[in-house]
């Protein structure tokens, strides 16, 4: 699973955004990736995991409410626009990391048991 950090913070969350006026989950959420690690999703490999809340990892006292798919992307991974850092990691082994609560309490739980 793809990880990313944005800058000037610590906390390591799954690529994403705020849909854009028009867009529904998936347009949204290939357009970040492809802003956000310049790759794109593969067209017709998008299942959804769920939508979950938790509290916001870089903006205190406030909740994020995500739609969460789990995607193959076309592509190499590299850290563009606000990302500063990218990281692959195996949810069943994750490394000494600081996780937004999002990525702690629910995507990361649902992808260890997943495949």
């Amino acid at each position: 699973m793809l990880l990313v950090r944005k800058a000037g913070t610590r906390a390591f969350m799954q690529p994403g955004g705020k849909r854009e006026v028009g867009e529904d989950d998936l347009a949204a959420l290939d357009r970040e990736l492809a802003e956000e690690i310049g790759c794109n999703m593969i067209a017709g490999s998008a299942v959804a995991m769920g939508d979950f809340v938790a509290s916001a990892a870089n903006e205190a006292d406030r909740d994020v409410a995500a739609a969460v798919y789990a995607v193959a992307i076309a592509g190499t991974a590299q850290p563009y626009a606000e990302i500063e850092e990218i990281l692959w990691v195996d949810p069943r082994h994750l490394p000494d990391i600081d996780l937004a609560p999002l990525s702690r309490d629910h995507v990361l739980p649902l992808a260890s048991v997943s495949k």
